[in-house]
């Protein structure tokens, strides 16, 4: 690729019946303006590219890194509900067996207090049966006492 100064310092050989001097001289000139200036443009345009270049490669690198925390982010969600379920699914079955124990508990403490009842009521019939009999006895005594004084 020709530089601008290249363009600039080039000479021709004169000849007898050549173009006009000044012509080819101020044509050069407007030449060399024109090809300095895109010469230079395409350099700011490479080193733009190579800016949006690095800036892509850096935004792809945070794509990425988003992308990867993103998937750990659904990675962990998944395990926290599935630990949630497993959680759950220990503390139901716990539960169930300390509701199993309670009952259990109760049903002894029920046929316990049952079998308590059961045992005061005869207690209560004995009793009620002597008190019966010592009454009876108390009044066969008291008639039998009024049928002395008489």
């Amino acid at each position: 690729m020709l530089t601008p100064l290249e363009i600039h310092n080039t000479e021709f050989k004169r000849t007898f019946r050549g173009y006009s001097e000044d012509e080819v001289d101020d044509f050069l000139q407007r030449l060399v303006k024109d090809y300095e200036k895109l010469y230079q443009d395409n350099i700011e345009l490479r080193e733009t590219i190579e800016r949006l270049n690095n800036k892509l490669e850096h935004y792809q690198h945070i794509e990425s890194t988003l992308h990867n925390t993103l998937v750990i982010a659904q990675e962990t969600a998944e395990g926290v509900k599935l630990n949630a379920k497993k959680q759950t699914e220990m503390l139901t079955r716990e539960a169930e067996t300390r509701s199993q124990k309670m009952l259990e508990e109760a049903n002894v403490k029920a046929r316990r207090l049952t079998a308590e009842h059961e045992e005061l009521q005869k207690h209560m019939q004995v009793y009620r049966g002597r008190m019966r009999s010592l009454i009876k006895s108390q009044l066969d005594l008291l008639d039998a006492s009024q049928t002395e004084e008489d």
